[in-house]
């Protein structure tokens, strides 16, 4: 066995992520030890193809594709699971788990879909799961809310939190480019999948914020529940026009208290251009949490890629080492036994609202759009039309932008079905909510 002094690790999945943890363990094994007290020992790495080739230099450590190499280890204590997806990584959480290994994991879409089951197994046998890295990769949001605002009764959440999204939106603005250009650069640099559709439509950021909410107000959601919209259909004319009226457009996740209740919601949103979450460009992240006592604690930086995301990783290596770590998810587990809060109603939901109708360039048509919206009690705050062509026919087109006043979801809702049907329509519309 190990003597006290000593942590031995196994590491389960070496891909980008696990590469960059590998990294930083060559690199730093000295500030490791002094910051953790203990020398930090990788024993073993599982991976599904142990003859493929990586960009780090594994050869100093066993290697295999058998995860029973470390649950049958007794010199680990503790593993660094980064297998990404629901099956097979779940089941091996558990394995480990069951063995008697503490656990830490970047795995956020487990998480969300099963967190509460292996949060409480965790508990009954007495063991450590810890997930800085699931959530806003190197920005040290769950030590945030579980550590630094425990004196504070959380009031809302607002971020971003899916890079990806956010380096579409600020490449389309600043270079001018559509988004079917940007999504091929982005998938090129690395910063999108090659099936893009968990980040642009609003999936990832979702889970995300679904995590967050669960440690900052105890309550569980499902993204059915929530108002949830992609960045997909955003057109280069969008982010000009929010730009003339003073907003950038931000793929914006939000849990706020409001009258005693929760509003959670993932939507590309206008921000007004002099707010720090509207100056975050590229693929970075950025959090502000809002505290009781502390006021709006802001938090940016990277959200994902291999170091920040392993710079992650090992500090809840080097909290575990130490102790902290099981202080830590003893309490927020104690946290989490608290009465839910309930759901502010979707169609309840209120916010100023941006509309965009590609429409025939014909006479009535505003007309027929502001008749319906005022007929479900919508306000109408400003209209701008791009002058158009002067045809002498009804082939041309025309994008109208409709700002509106305070509204409800469900208002809005109502009217978009009576919009949609409209026949001066030419291809679907866009609405997203206002932050100011």
């Amino acid at each position: 066995m190990s003597d006290v002094t000593t942590i031995g690790l196994g590491l389960v999945g070496c891909g980008t992520v696990g590469s960059g943890v590998v990294r930083i363990l060559q690199s730093s094994a000295d500030l490791l030890q002094r910051q953790a007290g203990k020398r930090l020992i990788l024993r073993r790495i599982v991976v599904r193809d142990p003859g493929r080739s990586r960009d780090v230099d594994l050869s100093a450590w066993p290697v295999s594709a058998d995860l029973e190499t470390i649950v049958q280890d007794p010199d680990i204590q503790a593993v660094i699971h980064l297998v990404g997806g629901i099956e097979p990584a779940r089941s091996g959480i558990i394995s480990l788990l069951q063995a008697g290994k503490d656990v830490i994991t970047a795995n956020k879409a487990l998480l969300y879909a099963h967190g509460d089951e292996l949060f409480a197994l965790a508990k009954r046998l007495g063991r450590t799961l810890c997930f800085e890295a699931a959530v806003a990769g190197g920005i040290p949001i769950i030590s945030a809310v579980n550590t630094a605002l425990t004196a504070n009764r959380i009031v809302s959440i607002e971020g971003i939190l899916n890079g990806t999204s956010n380096f579409i939106l600020t490449r389309m603005l600043d270079c001018r480019q559509t988004y079917e250009d940007v999504l091929r650069e982005a998938q090129q640099l690395g910063y999108a999948e090659a099936d893009p559709a968990m980040d642009v439509d609003g999936t990832d950021a979702a889970q995300k914020l679904v995590i967050l909410t669960r440690l900052a107000f105890g309550t569980s959601v499902s993204l059915d529940s929530i108002v949830r919209q992609g960045i997909q259909h955003i057109e280069l004319l969008d982010l000009l026009a929010a730009a003339e009226l003073g907003y950038r457009i931000k793929l914006l996740a939000t849990s706020r208290l409001s009258q005693g209740r929760l509003e959670v919601s993932v939507q590309p949103t206008l921000v007004r251009t002099d707010r720090s979450i509207a100056l975050t460009s590229g693929a970075a992240n950025f959090v502000a949490i809002e505290g009781s006592a502390v006021g709006v604690l802001k938090l940016s930086g990277a959200g994902a890629g291999q170091l920040p995301t392993a710079s992650a990783v090992l500090a809840d290596v080097v909290d575990y080492a130490t102790g902290r770590a099981a202080l830590t998810f003893a309490a927020m587990l104690r946290m989490q036994d608290r009465v839910p809060i309930a759901l502010q109603p979707q169609e309840e939901l209120t916010r100023r609202q941006y509309l965009r109708f590609t429409v025939a360039d014909r006479p009535h048509v505003l007309a027929d759009i502001a008749d319906i919206l005022g007929r479900h009690g919508i306000s109408i705050s400003s209209v701008r039309q791009d002058e158009t062509e002067d045809r002498g026919d009804d082939t041309g087109v025309a994008r109208l932008v409709i700002m509106t006043h305070r509204t409800t979801e469900g208002r809005l809702r109502a009217a978009d079905s009576e919009i949609a049907a409209l026949q001066s329509l030419r291809g679907p519309g866009i609405r997203m909510p206002i932050s100011d």
